[in-house]
């Protein structure tokens, strides 16, 4: 029954094989949270996507795979040697092209891609606030910047608020988790997307439970699915967050094209 549900919800990701999925998901599956963020994205062949923070590339490969788009698979701390090998495997070579790059300084040309992906990565460099305004350079007017990831329902405000399952391990994986209207604010501000969607994943008690049961039939410490396990509050859960680029320049004091070295 669970298997059938799953199908019912995520019947791009069912097609892959589950081990495969599993063994390079880094976290989450990783093919789920990416199905339910392209729900809401309409996204076309020919098209050239940044996926960012790509992990081991697997939702390159399905992205090409499934909507017939030109992917850039980027990741700092996975070898593109390795994620090559992954991509010609799965013969997405034509489509996918893994580089090694820092999020913060990727080598693209300005309004170059119709929309950047980030799957489970965009809270470990986005908390920036001059973040979105880096990012937004590398996107045409009318391309998506599009993110899933982990969420607060409640924000907290100060080690006091930290629920007591949290405790142990805030300061190291959770302190720079938020929720949704956080981010919402942190876009809108910018002036540089116009927010399409902001909200919990409609799929998001699915992941927490598939999630869950892979944490319980590994033998590897996980500290999020440890803590969703623990979570009996509903405080973490997951969500998407869709901004279409406006005409509006972006504009950072210190980028490197406004002349300062």
């Amino acid at each position: 029954m669970a298997n059938k549900q799953l199908q019912h919800v995520f019947p791009k990701a069912m097609r892959y094989d589950p081990d495969w999925v599993r063994r390079h998901s880094m976290g989450e599956n990783v093919l789920f949270n990416l199905e339910s963020l392209t729900k809401s994205l309409h996204l076309e062949p020919g098209m050239r996507v940044l996926d960012l923070g790509c992990g081991k590339a697997i939702s390159s490969i399905f992205l090409a795979r499934e909507f017939g788009v030109t992917v850039y698979a980027v990741d700092e701390a996975v070898s593109a040697s390795d994620n090559y090998q992954r991509i010609c495997h799965e013969k997405c070579q034509d489509r996918v092209i893994p580089l090694e790059a820092d999020a913060r300084a990727l080598p693209f040309a300005e309004e170059y891609f119709d929309a950047v992906i980030v799957v489970d990565s965009y809270t470990y460099f986005g908390t920036d606030e001059k973040y979105l305004p880096y990012i937004a350079r590398f996107v045409k007017p009318g391309g998506y910047i599009a993110i899933v990831d982990v969420c607060f329902t409640r924000e907290v405000e100060s080690l006091e608020q930290v629920p007591d399952f949290l405790r142990q391990d805030y300061q190291r994986y959770w302190y720079f988790i938020h929720t949704i209207d956080w981010w919402r604010k942190l876009w809108e501000k910018t002036g540089l997307v116009q927010i399409e969607a902001a909200q919990q994943l409609d799929e998001a008690e699915l992941v927490r439970e598939h999630y869950i049961k892979d944490f319980e039939d590994s033998e590897e410490e996980d500290a999020f699915a440890k803590a969703i396990q623990l979570d009996q509050q509903g405080f973490i859960s997951f969500f998407k967050l869709i901004g279409r680029r406006t005409k509006q320049t972006a504009y950072l004091q210190d980028y490197k094209s406004e002349g300062k070295k």
